[in-house]
């Protein structure tokens, strides 16, 4: 599902989201580095893979983003994003507004990877990732995949490890979960659950730390 029509308009909650007036539109010839099905995306017509609406609503340190990723496979593999790191060490907290995600983090030092786990999580669930870990998004439904983030206004992104590497240490395909030859070592994925409630209080102590 790709969205064409740049003027559609909708609304996610309260927000009214349009998709010209997205601060991202990221397409597959951005993501041709970080996907496991190269042998696709050598003959694949470019087309966007997903969308971000940046500060939505802002505090003085908190920002809210709108991140969609329609449901449209990448060959072999499940629609992600480009996946990064945070490099000011600050985490981030997610909520899935609509759809199924799964939430990919891997920590360690550049190929050798000492730990990696994977979240479901689905509508309403929060999931939050933790400082100096990289991480991704992966949809693994049959719809859009809607949902929100807030973080700290200072944070910035470091994708050079998943360009390097061909993505992450573990691919999400067709056939389940493979794992990427390109790291020196992927440990065992283990799983985790996302949070069904999440205090949104004080979010600055959690977030800009």
């Amino acid at each position: 599902m790709e969205i064409k029509n740049k003027d559609l308009k909708f609304k996610v909650g309260s927000c009214n989201l349009k998709i010209r007036e997205a601060q991202m539109i990221r397409r597959l010839s951005e993501l041709k580095s970080v996907l496991y099905d190269q042998k696709w995306a050598e003959k694949a017509a470019d087309f966007p893979v997903y969308y971000v609406w940046r500060g939505i609503r802002e505090t003085k340190y908190i920002r809210y983003d709108i991140t969609i990723i329609p449901a449209q496979m990448l060959g072999k593999e499940f629609p992600k994003t480009k996946g990064h790191h945070h490099i000011n060490h600050f985490p981030e907290l997610i909520k899935v507004l609509e759809g199924q995600a799964i939430y990919f983090s891997q920590k360690g030092r550049g190929k050798d990877v000492k730990d990696c786990w994977a979240i479901r999580a689905k509508k309403g669930d929060f999931v939050l990732i933790p400082p100096d870990v990289e991480h991704l998004t992966i949809n693994p439904g049959k719809r859009a995949l809607v949902m929100a983030n807030w973080m700290c206004k200072g944070v910035k992104s470091d994708y050079s490890l998943f360009e390097k590497m061909q993505g992450a240490c573990y691919y999400y395909t067709k056939q389940g979960w493979l794992k990427n030859k390109n790291y020196k070592n992927a440990p065992r994925l283990r799983f985790e659950r996302p949070f069904k409630e999440f205090s949104l209080t004080n979010l600055k102590s959690l977030l800009c730390k």
